[in-house]
């Protein structure tokens, strides 16, 4: 199976003076909520409607991209983790969400990777299933909901091309995360088949503490 991984380099600045990727959700560190979708033990119920996790995992093991000031609590929240976990340290901080899913893609063990972010504790498992599928034999397959906007911070990755592809990038002073998919045979999931396979609830992420206190309650309802 592929690699998981999960980018958690951001300052979380929206978020206050707490690291959001350790934040409690629900009396579970946050990033372990996201692991736990990949891993196969989340919860029974997804509260946006999304599949539920059918208990097998969707990743071979996990890579956590984070700054070196985050890996001792980053370690902790994972501690024991059932998936064996790898971690790709941003060598050269604040270079944003590309540099983050390179060195992630460099750190992977698999030839493809499902690259989501730390905040999104709502990723629907049968979605991340259904990229690998669309991944096949291509260097990515990122999803595009109707306003245009890319989500590749929940999107698959063939690891050294995408790598590759971001290090050019950076090397030429772009620092737009789509950049690298324009060198990249890439497969583009249209708004319309999203929601025939998933709910936008997938790309729920938590930016503030009132978005962390309302996917709580979420939590709450279903386990």
């Amino acid at each position: 199976m592929p690699t998981g991984a999960i980018v958690a380099g951001g300052r979380s600045t929206r978020f206050g003076d707490a690291d959001k990727a350790v934040a409690e959700l629900a009396g579970v560190p946050m990033i372990r909520r996201v692991a736990d979708r990949l891993a196969g033990v989340a919860p029974p119920v997804d509260p946006g409607g999304a599949a539920a996790s059918d208990g097998e995992a969707v990743v071979d093991d996990l890579v956590i991209n984070c700054r070196p000031d985050q890996r001792e609590a980053i370690g902790a929240a994972l501690a024991g983790y059932p998936l064996d976990v790898a971690y790709a340290e941003d060598d050269e901080p604040d270079l944003g969400p590309m540099a983050g899913i390179r060195n992630a893609c460099r750190a992977a063990s698999d030839e493809y990777v499902f690259v989501v972010a730390c905040d999104m504790p709502f990723v629907d498992p049968g979605f991340a299933a259904h990229l690998l599928d669309l991944a096949a034999g291509r260097d990515a397959a990122v999803p595009q909901l109707e306003d245009e906007w890319f989500q590749t911070t929940q999107a698959v990755y063939r690891s050294t091309p995408m790598a590759d592809a971001c290090d050019e990038a950076l090397d030429a002073g772009k620092r737009k995360i789509i950049e690298p998919l324009f060198t990249l045979d890439h497969a583009v999931v249209s708004d319309a088949e999203i929601r025939a396979e998933t709910t936008e609830h997938t790309f729920t992420n938590v930016n503030t503490q009132d978005e962390l206190d309302e996917a709580e309650m979420e939590y709450q309802r279903v386990v």
